[in-house]
């Protein structure tokens, strides 16, 4: 689509009404360069500093540049990638284990056993000269070792204001199986980066609240949404204090150890920053707020549906301005099928429940 002066004014205008609940929700879309691929993002979110395992990674993700290509030579760096990780599993086996918590030691070297057995197939698929099946291993192999990863996240990694003693906090992942009258979606919930966004939303799936719930909008290559209550409310009311309960604005970057509350991008500064969490990825889970606060946000919750093909480059206007709190990882085809009256037939959490505080 060209980038004309109307598609830029009507682009900036949407921007301005940015994810209301109870008015339209409007949102810029993200830049075109984004990395799209949510279970790499969530990789890299983790809060862990092994290099070998990251090397490896990195090794393996750079292959998806080489692996389209029609150049002849690129079964020799698709051979390399695969021998780097084979040799990485064999040499670094030690250290990687050392860095695991011991309580995890058992799994994490049945895991690397593993990986050992997926890296060395891989090799054999480039030899072979096999796509499908080196696309199929390599995406093995990164789940693998995003497995492996989490293994290394011992304690929760900072502390939380205690102005929020309150409320629930995730600490940790959880993984949700979101059933729709469409199909089934699977979603990863990162509370390592906004644990009390995705506190908040793991509680409400526990107690069953979006259980029937409807998509109240559904703006094609923008966003789907759900999480408003039947009847006058606009969020949860807590039964203890019969008001409703409010989640601040909770956004991470890489370089600050803990995320900022209530300020946006705009609010300290921060106009060309990445957060830990983008919304770069179809699938990535935002957490609605009115446009009168950034500090209301209650139950209401959105699956941002990224396009590359309608993202004018440069412009994103959705972080800093929301909180992402997961990602889609199984089911993203479902999503751009969903529509207004499509419902949420129930959140189960399959994983991560036990890593749920109510409060402080």
């Amino acid at each position: 689509m060209p980038n004309t002066p109307l598609l830029t004014s009507l682009i900036t205008v949407l921007a301005v009404l940015l994810l209301n609940w109870g008015d339209p929700v409007l949102a810029a879309l993200p830049a075109g360069s984004a990395v799209t691929d949510g279970a790499a993002i969530l990789r890299n979110a983790l809060p862990i500093e092994q290099k070998d395992l990251r090397q490896m990674q990195a090794t393996l993700e750079a292959t998806s540049k080489v692996v389209g290509s029609s150049k002849g030579n690129r079964w020799v760096a698709l051979n390399e990638a695969a021998s780097s990780s084979q040799f990485l599993v064999i040499t670094r086996k030690k250290s990687i284990l050392a860095a695991i918590p011991e309580a995890s030691r058992e799994k994490g070297e049945a895991l690397l056993e593993s990986l050992g057995k997926t890296v060395q197939a891989l090799g054999d698929a480039a030899s072979n000269q096999n796509v499908d099946r080196f696309i199929d291993l390599r995406r093995e192999s990164l789940k693998q070792i995003g497995d492996l990863e989490a293994l290394l996240v011992n304690d929760f990694p900072y502390t939380i204001p205690e102005e929020f003693n309150s409320l629930p906090r995730l600490l940790g992942r959880a993984t949700v199986s979101i059933k729709t009258t469409k199909g089934n979606i699977t979603a990863v919930i990162d509370g390592y980066n906004a644990p009390l966004t995705a506190g908040a939303f793991v509680d409400l799936a526990l107690k069953g609240f979006y259980d029937g719930l409807p998509f109240t909008r559904a703006e094609d290559n923008y966003v789907l949404q759900s999480g408003d209550p039947t009847g006058p409310e606009s969020g949860y009311i807590d039964p203890t204090t019969k008001k409703e309960r409010q989640v601040p604005l909770e956004i991470r970057i890489p370089e600050e150890p803990t995320p900022f509350y209530n300020q946006t991008f705009e609010d300290i500064g921060l106009y060309k920053a990445t957060p830990v969490l983008p919304f770069a990825a179809l699938g990535t889970l935002g957490w609605a707020h009115s446009d009168q606060a950034i500090d209301d946000g209650s139950s209401q919750f959105f699956l941002f549906l990224y396009d590359a093909e309608l993202t004018p480059a440069g412009l994103n206007l959705v972080d800093g301005r929301n909180a992402a709190f997961g990602y889609v990882v199984e089911g993203t085809e479902l999503l751009k099928k969903l529509e207004i009256g499509d419902q949420i037939l129930s959140i189960k959490v399959v994983d991560g429940a036990d890593r749920l505080k109510p409060h402080a």
